[in-house]
């Protein structure tokens, strides 16, 4: 493959190939969407209270600042599944400063982000330089770090002050903070992936990681600034849920986050496989199970049951994850077919 390959004509036919074949998968889940939320307000009738988006839209600002960067690695064709301990761990932190109040919000919130910076460099030296499988290693990381929060902190902090409390529940025209400030994020990665060189090349290393490394694209240097970006932001995701729970329990904070993330990336479009996906996509998938599962607790099912419900749509986000991946196939090969016949 040549560079022209990577960032030529061939890359923007390809992109349009992907956003076809993701209209395809994501079409059907923002009709379930659009069902479930009308079913459940008929129902219940307190589905579009505002009070109620608002906690759907503050449940899924924690879920799409992480999944961002969670999704980038899927499509460059790796996986952190630390997230979860990496946001117990910048929370921990954050309450360590914050404990009665007694710290500042911003020195709380940018040593929570080197936290889990250090988490997600961890992860990018073992897995992009030492060349260990990104599946086992973080998985591996996910339990060390868990241990490390609860040494840190075995007893939980509270009480941390109306100041940084605002990070958590504090509201901007009526909407809470951490909805804008995820809004902004996804808008930032979105331009990113869509529109920039960089952006691109993260595609390039999911889809053929050896043809892009000859095009020249840096196929090191590009998930490991993904993987630090991952625990960076899962360690800002971390202050947010601290401070909205004024309390930090590192045993409880961040458990099976992870699941929770890639689930809704999944339903989002993003393949398991690389490649394939768009930060669209994550927010879809993201609202999906934000909505999911509030849905589940107006309808009064019980627990056991919305983690029956949990585990199946990840099930139905692998199968997505699948789908969208034969789908890419078929559409690829009857557009070669076709390329040879006019050839002929």
């Amino acid at each position: 493959m040549t560079k022209s390959t990577v960032t030529g004509p061939l890359v923007t036919e390809n992109r349009f190939l992907r956003a076809a074949v993701e209209g395809v998968v994501r079409t059907p889940l923002l009709i379930v969407l659009i069902i479930l939320v009308i079913g459940v307000q008929i129902a219940t009738d307190s589905f579009f209270g505002w009070q109620n988006i608002r906690g759907i839209l503050q449940d899924s600002a924690v879920i799409a600042i992480v999944a961002i960067p969670v999704a980038m690695l899927l499509i460059a064709g790796y996986i952190d599944l630390s997230v979860g301990s990496s946001l117990a761990l910048g929370g921990v932190v954050a309450s360590l400063v914050m404990d009665k109040g007694a710290g500042q919000p911003a020195v709380a919130i940018v040593l929570a982000i080197l936290a889990g910076a250090v988490v997600g460099l961890v992860n990018a030296v073992i897995i992009t330089v030492l060349g260990l499988n990104s599946f086992i290693t973080t998985l591996g990381t996910l339990t060390a770090v868990r241990g490390v929060a609860q040494l840190i902190s075995p007893t939980p902090r509270n009480n941390f002050g109306d100041q940084f409390g605002l990070l958590g529940v504090g509201t901007v025209a009526g909407v809470p903070l951490s909805v804008w400030i995820a809004a902004l994020l996804l808008i930032a990665a979105g331009i990113f992936l869509s529109l920039t060189p960089t952006g691109r090349h993260v595609y390039a290393v999911g889809v053929n990681r050896q043809a892009a490394y000859l095009s020249g694209v840096p196929v090191r240097r590009l998930p490991f600034a993904l993987f630090v970006l991952s625990g960076a932001m899962s360690g800002f995701a971390g202050t947010i849920v601290a401070a909205r729970l004024n309390s930090a329990p590192a045993g409880q904070l961040g458990a099976g986050f992870e699941l929770v993330v890639l689930t809704a990336v999944l339903l989002g479009g993003v393949a398991l496989t690389g490649g394939e996906g768009t930060i669209f996509g994550v927010v879809v998938g993201v609202l999906f199970y934000g909505a999911l599962n509030n849905s589940l607790v107006l309808l009064g099912v019980t627990t056991f049951w919305q983690a029956v419900a949990s585990g199946l749509a990840l099930v139905a986000a692998i199968g997505l994850s699948a789908l969208t991946h034969v789908l890419r196939l078929r559409l690829a090969t009857a557009r070669a077919r076709k390329l040879v016949a006019l050839a002929a």
